[in-house]
């Protein structure tokens, strides 16, 4: 009996596989949404010719859809074709005239090619439509930064932490500006602070090894430079020389009293993909 149940259920399956038809083995036709994840998938993956083909089958499907035009713009500006990715932002003004993000990637369009001039307005008008757009004021304050105009960039950079006071690379930036302009006491709140917040800030432990250097604060310049270091900060290895003498005094000392900060260019923030 058992064996009869067997050879029936078999049999089934048999009839089962043998009824499926062509057509339903075919697949499914792709959808814009279909095109656009692959799109994504692909740009994540560093695949930039196979997104923008996958994001151009999605706006064949749907040439309204703002988040693929936008991210074909950033695709555009990864392989360095700035023509079509501005072409792509315009696009999305032309669609959505209130589009903070379509401004905020000109900007960094711009500014990665040196043009802040032309950066300066667009990150402006992101501004006027999201003053709340973090993004957007650290990089019009970098340009301010790079422009010596320390003022202007420390205003932009205390609106970041006031955004969000939990911050890092704002706090870090307001440490860079108080450097040049020669308060150091203060840019060592702003750099502790940044840590306090991110204990693994790269940039932050380096500057603080280098500013400890010039106090003549070797231990605290050694623990700092050595934090960054293994973190992925590729030290200036003159640095490490200058260093060397120090590091069998400071083994025999206790770690010293408070931290400051030197002069660097402050990190700046790109788009990212969008996903719907």
């Amino acid at each position: 009996m058992r064996r009869w149940v067997w050879i029936v259920s078999i049999s089934f399956l048999i009839a089962a596989c043998g009824g499926t038809t062509k057509s339903e083995l075919k697949p499914k036709p792709l959808t814009a949404e279909d095109h656009f994840r692959l799109a994504f998938e692909a740009a994540e993956r560093g695949n930039l010719e196979e997104a923008v083909t996958e994001y151009e089958a999605a706006l064949k499907m749907e040439p309204k859809n703002i988040k693929a035009h936008l991210n074909l713009g950033i695709v555009y500006g990864r392989q360095g074709k700035y023509k079509k990715e501005i072409s792509e932002y315009k696009r999305v003004l032309k669609l959505d005239p209130k589009s903070v993000e379509a401004y905020f990637n000109m900007g960094v369009s711009y500014s990665d090619r040196g043009q802040l001039k032309e950066a300066v307005p667009h990150y402006k008008k992101a501004l006027t439509l999201n003053p709340d757009h973090i993004e957007a004021r650290t990089n019009l304050g970098n340009i301010y930064f790079r422009q010596n105009k320390m003022d202007e960039a420390f205003d932009e950079y205390q609106k970041t932490v006031e955004i969000n006071p939990r911050y890092a690379r704002g706090y870090y930036n307001l440490g860079n500006v108080r450097r040049l302009k020669g308060s150091v006491d203060e840019a060592i709140a702003f750099f502790q602070k940044a840590l306090e917040i991110n204990p693994r800030y790269a940039e932050a432990h380096y500057n603080l090894a280098l500013i400890y250097y010039e106090r003549k604060n070797y231990p605290l310049a050694i623990q700092h430079c050595d934090q960054a270091g293994k973190l992925g900060i590729v030290v200036d290895p003159k640095f490490l020389e200058l260093l060397k003498p120090h590091r069998s005094e400071g083994a025999k000392k206790d770690v010293p009293q408070k931290e400051s900060a030197p002069k660097d260019v402050p990190l700046k923030e790109t788009p990212g993909f969008i996903f719907r």
